[in-house]
């Protein structure tokens, strides 16, 4: 076991809680009952979709009691069951943690936990583009907004040690690549898509289908990364219906009593969903020829875990093995040669670095969330028996090299 001598760590997955105004302050007025609603429910701002809430969020940062950071590490590691998650999900009091919404405070924040810089990612906004479909045009609007906010309150590069995400849709071509070039402008580093599907007006489609080529193309003469971060997700909505369906379930959400976003779907068929979205996608990057077309292109897998990684290498080359002509350059090798892989915080990073070089395995807390860390350096135990450059890559210098290189 190699002792720790690293004094800083680049953290790829950090995240705030959005304000009260993060969704309205820059919305067009014409969408404002349009797409995600913040409605006033005695007294209290909620999410609303439509005329009915959101299926996990239940509103605001600021206005509604947040987890306790690490509070579910035991829970998604197996060490206990979700009868355990009790009030720890809805204890913290926002205005005591001022550093979850101010970026100066966050700074004195990561002074404090040795964080030289991070990646920031919201908390909400990766749970919103499903639900609010098939209103494309309201949820362009309401992502649109966001941004505007991201940039006014975090910045996109603040101080080159806040480096802030802006979320984007392919659901429209020319505004994406309008949308890229306004973040690019401002700064952006690191930008994101929802790891799914893309939605259109004639139904769903690969992100690699070349009619968002024009789009790729901006991101790779950017040099920026795209960064897909898990959320809650109606993309596979069909799929997680035809699975429950299939093995005897009337539907694949519980309907027995109150629940949370843990106990939101029935557990067999959360089981059989977990990780089936982002293999999925990760596989249509390589399988519909993205990276063949954009050979400079950067992936990197937010909060989507590790132990996908290996299946989906072994299927690839399966996939070339079984179709010669298919691909001209490895499947397997343009996987590792373009992306990059955050694994949980409960996960095996040894397991993960069998299958991919340690070049390519990023460092995330998830911090301040329930499911990450309590403090980020706690992380280090999960590299202990790596050599200390191996840490060092993991650590610090692979997200810094994707941020600055």
């Amino acid at each position: 076991m190699t002792t720790t001598t690293i004094d800083t760590i680049f953290d790829a997955d950090n995240h705030y809680w959005e304000s009260g105004d993060a969704f309205t302050r820059h919305r067009d007025p014409q969408y404002m009952d349009r797409g995600l609603r913040v409605v006033d429910v005695d007294g209290t701002p909620c999410y609303f979709i439509g005329d009915a809430r959101h299926p996990i969020l239940p509103g605001p940062g600021d206005a509604h009691l947040r987890p306790r950071p690490g509070a579910l590490y035991d829970y998604f590691s197996g060490r206990s069951d979700n009868g355990s998650v009790g009030d720890e999900l809805a204890c913290e009091v926002p205005s005591e943690h001022p550093e979850w919404f101010n970026r100066d405070e966050r700074l004195r924040c990561m002074d404090d936990q040795g964080v030289e810089a991070a990646w920031l990612f919201p908390s909400h906004a990766v749970c919103l583009e499903g639900p609010m479909q098939p209103d494309i045009e309201a949820s362009l609007a309401v992502l649109r907004a966001f941004n505007r906010w991201l940039d006014d309150d975090w910045g996109f590069a603040y101080q080159d040690r806040i480096f802030a995400v802006p979320y984007l849709s392919l659901s429209d071509l020319d505004d994406s690549i309008r949308e890229l070039d306004w973040c690019l402008e401002r700064g952006a580093r690191v930008v994101s898509i929802r790891n799914g599907p893309v939605f259109t007006p004639d139904g769903t489609r690969s992100p690699a289908d070349p009619i968002f080529d024009p789009f790729w193309a901006h991101v790779q003469e950017a040099g920026v990364t795209v960064a897909p971060h898990a959320g809650f997700d109606d993309g596979y909505r069909d799929v997680e219906r035809a699975i429950a369906t299939a093995w005897g379930y009337s539907t694949s959400r519980r309907d027995d009593g109150p629940t949370n976003a843990v106990t939101l779907n029935e557990p067999f068929v959360q089981m059989l969903m977990k990780h089936r979205i982002v293999h999925d996608f990760a596989a249509a990057l390589v399988a519909h020829g993205l990276y063949e077309r954009f050979p400079r292109l950067r992936v990197a897998f937010i909060e989507n875990g590790g132990t996908w990684v290996g299946p989906l290498l072994h299927s690839l080359a399966l996939l070339a093995a079984q179709n010669p002509g298919m691909f001209s350059v490895s499947p397997v090798d343009q996987f590792i040669e373009h992306c990059w892989v955050a694994p949980f915080v409960e996960d095996s990073v040894e397991e993960l670095a069998r299958h991919l070089p340690v070049d390519r395995i990023l460092f995330g807390s998830d911090w301040p969330h329930a499911e990450g860390l309590g403090q980020p350096r706690d992380f280090f135990a999960n590299v202990a028996t790596f050599s200390l450059a191996d840490q060092r890559k993991i650590m610090v210098e692979n997200a810094r090299q994707l941020t600055f290189g």
